[in-house]
Parts: C-alpha cells; structure tokens; sequence
C-alpha cells in the first residue's frame, strides 16, 4: 500500500509577546530618570536641600507603574468592555470634584489629595476615554461611516472634554485628539473629518476667547521677548540654541540653574537640547518613533477590532502628547504646560502612562502567530 504524502503542512500557532515594546519602554523610563535627575538636582537641592528630591518620588511613581504595568499585561484586554461606563463615570466624577475640592498649584486646581498622595485626575481621564470609546466602537463597527454616529460619539466625549478644559485646557486637547483618532481609524469615510475639524477648530477658538489669560498665551507665543510671561519660552529657547551638535554634556546645562522655571517639567526637552545636542535631541524623538512602530505593528496583528482600538488609543495619547511638548519648547506653537511622556516629571502622568503600555502589552499576548 503507496503512502500518500500529505501536501498540507501543519500549522502551529503560538502566543505571541512583545518584548521589544516592553524593553523600549523600560529604557525610556531608565533613560527618563537620568535625565530627571540631571535636570531636577539644582531646584531640589535651593528648595528641598536635596538634590535627588524629585529622582526619589519619580523613582517611586515608575516602580509603582511597572507594578500596574505588568499585572495590567496579565489581565485579558477584553475584561475592560464590562468597565467601560465606570471607568468614563468615575473620571468625570473626579474630574469634576476637583474643580471644587481639588489642590491648586501655581494658579490652577488640577490636583486630588488623599491622604499624603495627590494625583491629576486628568490623567485618569485619559485611559478611561479610550477604554470608554473603544468598548463604544467595537459595538457599533459597521454604523461608523455615518456622519450621525461620529457625531453621537463626539457628544459622548464632549462633557469629558469640557470638563477638563476648565482648568486644564492641554489635557481637554489631548483627550478630544484621542477622540479623533480612534473614529477616524474605525470610519472609511474621511470628508467628514474636514467638517468635524472645522467645528472643533471653532470651539476652540470660542473656548480660548472666553478667558483673557488663554489669548493673551496667543499674543506671548507671536512676540515672547514682549511679555514678562515669555521669559521660559525665551529660556528655552536659548537653552535650544546653545546645545550645539553633541550638546554641553549630561549635568553641564547653565539654563536649568534657575533660568528656566521648573525645567524638570515641561521644557525638559530644552535642557535635553542644551545637554546632549541635536544628536539627543533627535535622538529621543527616534526612540518615540520606535515606540509608535511597534504600537502601530501591535495593533495591524491584534486578535480582534476591540484590541485595535485600545492600542490606537495609547498610540494617538503618546504621538499627541509627544507632538506638543516639542512644539511648545521650540515655540511653534503657543504654552500649553505638557510633559514629555516617561521623561517629564510627573508622578501620575507616568503611573497612568505604564498602566496603558500594559493594555498594549495584553493586546500583544492575545495575538497568535503561525509557524
């Protein structure tokens, strides 16, 4: 008896993870808390008498999100569709409580104290939106070329968006970037992205009018040498230029001895810039590259349309908040008081950043791949 042989091969699928994310991120963190401490060591030491004051409550935040990050990575990225409304009610209900309860710092209440922690509920808000938007999508898939349904779930976000606007304008952007990026990625129809864009732009424009200080911001980023308030972009800026092509070296920045206020936050790229050159400059904006690539691969393999969506999320909260931060420190666009993800310093910022690479991390482990 001839043995046939048999032409079909045998597939066999495996689990796939994806390391390369998770060490990307870990150096970000690592390469973060250098640069943190370089930049942060001079105020610490004039307000604290401790130099390594801010590096201890940073270091702090990080191991508490890579707690979160790896026990959110073990968890099945589906459970979080029977959340979605808790977690959209519980941000905006905090979000909310702090305009009434929160602690103010340097003229706004942005902050929740419990106890000895004070946290952003704003950071809070933006997981929450992509997980509540995602579930919210992935429910309607097919319904998501009408113009009616971009406008409903645009309704959806708005109260989010209004609410953390009040005293938090930079973070209400962000949040409504998100928005748009997960309808325009699950709508095969772009036209209407022109109209909502218009209408956006229109909002804000009637939401920066509405309060003197936010158009006077307008006025500051035109003519910055003008104004007393433009004295940290002009700081910055000049933090920017004398960096050279491989910078002063790490701790050598003359900008962050009190010439640029606060500088371990927002325009920490400006003392990145003036330590490590444009070679650090463009060297950390290729590591957020790599970082959205392997975002964007994640999310092409991911098992289902839910999975897609949430790493789309993190993917547009990272680019956007990334994209700002740059052009706020070389002055392209006008102040709006945002970190740089992983490097700026920020405990909750950080905490709610690692819990959602670790959404992306258990999006990854659902992917099968066949050998």
């Amino acid at each position: 008896m001839i043995r046939e042989e048999r032409t079909d091969k045998r597939q066999r699928n495996f689990r796939y993870f994806d390391y390369s994310l998770l060490i990307i991120v870990l150096f970000m963190v690592c390469f973060g808390l250098v640069i943190l401490y370089s930049t942060s060591s001079y105020n610490g030491q004039v307000k604290f008498q401790d130099s390594a004051y801010y590096l201890k409550k940073q270091l702090f935040a990080d191991i508490l999100g890579i707690a979160v990050m790896a026990f959110v990575a073990q968890i099945d990225y589906r459970v979080w569709k029977n959340f979605w409304f808790i977690a959209y009610a519980g941000a905006f209900g905090m979000c909310t409580l702090v305009l009434f309860v929160g602690q103010e710092l340097n003229g706004a209440k942005r902050w929740l104290k419990l106890g000895p922690v004070s946290f952003q509920p704003s950071e809070m808000a933006k997981v929450a939106i992509i997980i509540f938007l995602a579930t919210i999508i992935n429910k309607m898939p097919k319904q998501m070329g009408k113009f009616t349904s971009l406008i409903k779930v645009m309704l959806l976000v708005m109260p989010m968006v209004v609410i953390v606007a009040s005293e938090n304008l930079s973070t209400a952007i962000i949040i409504l970037g998100i928005a748009i990026c997960l309808v325009f990625v699950s709508s095969p129809k772009y036209m209407q992205f022109i109209v909502m864009g218009g209408v956006v732009l229109a909002f804000g424009t009637a939401f920066i009018m509405l309060e003197s200080y936010r158009a006077e911001r307008l006025k500051i980023w035109l003519e910055p040498e003008k104004y007393e308030k433009g004295y940290q972009t002009l700081q910055g800026l000049y933090a920017i230029g004398s960096g050279g092509l491989f910078g002063k070296g790490l701790g050598s920045s003359m900008q962050k001895l009190g010439f640029v206020p606060e500088a371990q936050n927002d325009m920490i790229y400006s003392i990145i810039c003036e330590e490590l050159g444009l070679f650090g400059a463009i060297s950390v904006i290729l590591l957020f590259l790599i970082l959205i690539w392997r975002f964007m691969v994640i999310a092409n393999n991911a098992q289902d349309l839910y999975g897609a969506l949430i790493v789309t999320g993190v993917l547009a909260h990272i680019a956007i908040q990334v994209i700002l931060n740059i052009a706020v420190v070389t002055n392209t666009i006008p102040n709006t008081g945002i970190s740089l993800p992983f490097i700026s310093y920020g405990g909750t910022s950080v905490a709610f950043l690692l819990a959602e690479i670790g959404l992306v991390l258990s999006v990854s482990r659902g992917i099968r791949l066949e050998e």
